[in-house]
C-alpha cells in the first residue's frame, strides 16, 4: 500500500536541507580600516541582507595581485583598491559595471574619477607628513613645512618612506618632483631628491602600516609618509602623532571599491557599494577610520570634520594624481626605484 500524500510530504520537509546562507569575500586594508569594517561597517549590512561578509586583508598592491591571480575563478567579490592600482584594475577587466543608483549623483566628482562605471570612491584621505611630535619638541623643530624635510640631515635614520609598490611611497616621488620644479612628465627632479637627499637617511621603506605605527610607537621613526586617516588612528591610541599638511600641497587619495568580474553573489556585491556611499556608513568610515567623505549630503559633527577631509573647500586643496598618466610610467619608475632608491 502506499504511504498518504501528506505522510510523503511531510518527509521531503524534514529531509529538505535549510538553504545555505551566501558568501560575500570582501578585499580591503589591514589595521585601523580593518577593524572599523569587522566592527561597525559590514555588519549591519550581513543582518540586513542575511549574508556573511568575508574580509581579507592586504595592501592594495596585494589585493592586485589576488584578483590577478584569481581572474579565472574570483574568491574575491568586492575589491577596496588605492585609486591608482584601481585604475589597474579596472584596465585589467577585473571590475564589472556599477548599478545605476540615486546615492551617485550626491558623490563629489573625485569619487567617481577614473572610475570608468567600474569603481566608486567611498572614501578621501590626504598623503602628507606624519611626525612624532614628541621627538619634534625635544629636537626643538616646529612640525614640519614642506616635503623637502624628508632629507633633512637631522633626521638621518628616522624617516619612513614606503616603497612605490605603496600609494603613499608613489605619493612622495610625485611631491617630491613637485617640490623641485617637476612634475609627473618630469619626474627626474623627484628620483634625483630622493636618491640624493633622502634615501641615505631612510630607516625603511616599509610598506605595511601596522609596521609603521610599530616603528612610530617604538621610538625608532620621527618623520613618515603617511596618511591622514592612518595618522589619526594612531594618534587616538595616545601616541604623540600628528599629521602636517606640507606648504607645497597634500596628495589626494581616494579609497575606490568595484563589484569583482565574474562574481557569484554579483547583486550582493553592487548592494554592498551602494550601502558604503550612504550617508550613515559614510559618517561612520569618517568617525571611526578618519576617511572624508565622498557623499555631499553627509553632515559632520564638528568634532570629528575636524579631523578629516570634509567638504568641496578641502578637497579641492589636495593635490590630483593624472593615474592614466601615471600609471603609464610606473612600470618603467619601479624599474629605477629598484635601481637607485631601495638599493
Amino acid at each position: 500500500m502506499l504511504p498518504a500524500i501528506g505522510v510523503i510530504l511531510g518527509l521531503a520537509a524534514i529531509g529538505a536541507p535549510a538553504r545555505a546562507q551566501p558568501t560575500l569575500v570582501f578585499a580591503g586594508y589591514g589595521g585601523s580600516s580593518e577593524t572599523a569594517f569587522r566592527e561597525r561597517i559590514l555588519p549591519p549590512f550581513e543582518q540586513a541582507n542575511d549574508v556573511r561578509v568575508d574580509y581579507v586583508a592586504g595592501t592594495s598592491a596585494t589585493n592586485l595581485a589576488r584578483l590577478q591571480a584569481q581572474r579565472s575563478r574570483p574568491e574575491v567579490d568586492v575589491a577596496l583598491l588605492d585609486d591608482g592600482p584601481m585604475q589597474q584594475a579596472i584596465g585589467l577587466g577585473l571590475c564589472d559595471p556599477l548599478p545605476t543608483a540615486p546615492v551617485l549623483d550626491d558623490l563629489y566628482p573625485l569619487a567617481s574619477a577614473g572610475g570608468a562605471g567600474r569603481a566608486v570612491g567611498i572614501g578621501i584621505v590626504a598623503t602628507g607628513l606624519a611626525y612624532n611630535t614628541e621627538t619634534f619638541r625635544k629636537l626643538n623643530r616646529p612640525p614640519p613645512q614642506s616635503w623637502a624635510e624628508l632629507g633633512d640631515p637631522a633626521l638621518k635614520g628616522q624617516v619612513l618612506v614606503p616603497s612605490l609598490s605603496n600609494s603613499y611611497g608613489l605619493h612622495a616621488l610625485l611631491a617630491l618632483a613637485r617640490t623641485e620644479g617637476g612634475d609627473a612628465r618630469n619626474i627626474e627632479p623627484g628620483f634625483r631628491f630622493m636618491s640624493d637627499a633622502v634615501a641615505p637617511g631612510v630607516l625603511s621603506f616599509e610598506t605595511s602600516s601596522a609596521k609603521i605605527s610599530e616603528l612610530f610607537q617604538t621610538g625608532e621613526a620621527a618623520l613618515a609618509v603617511w596618511g591622514s586617516g592612518r595618522t589619526l588612528a594612531l594618534a587616538d591610541t595616545g601616541f604623540p602623532v600628528a599629521f602636517a599638511t606640507p606648504k607645497e600641497g597634500a596628495v589626494a587619495l581616494v579609497s575606490m571599491a568595484c563589484p569583482v568580474a565574474g562574481s557569484d553573489v554579483a547583486e550582493l556585491s553592487r548592494q554592498l557599494i551602494l550601502y558604503l556611499l550612504s550617508p550613515e556608513v559614510q559618517a561612520a568610515l569618517a568617525e571611526q577610520a578618519g576617511w572624508g567623505p565622498v557623499n555631499r549630503q553627509v553632515i559632520l559633527a564638528p568634532a570629528v570634520a575636524g579631523r578629516v577631509v570634509y567638504g568641496p573647500e578641502a578637497i579641492d586643496r589636495l593635490i590630483r594624481v593624472d593615474w592614466a598618466e601615471v600609471n603609464a610610467a610606473r612600470p618603467d619608475w619601479t624599474r629605477r626605484w629598484a635601481r637607485e632608491i631601495e638599493r
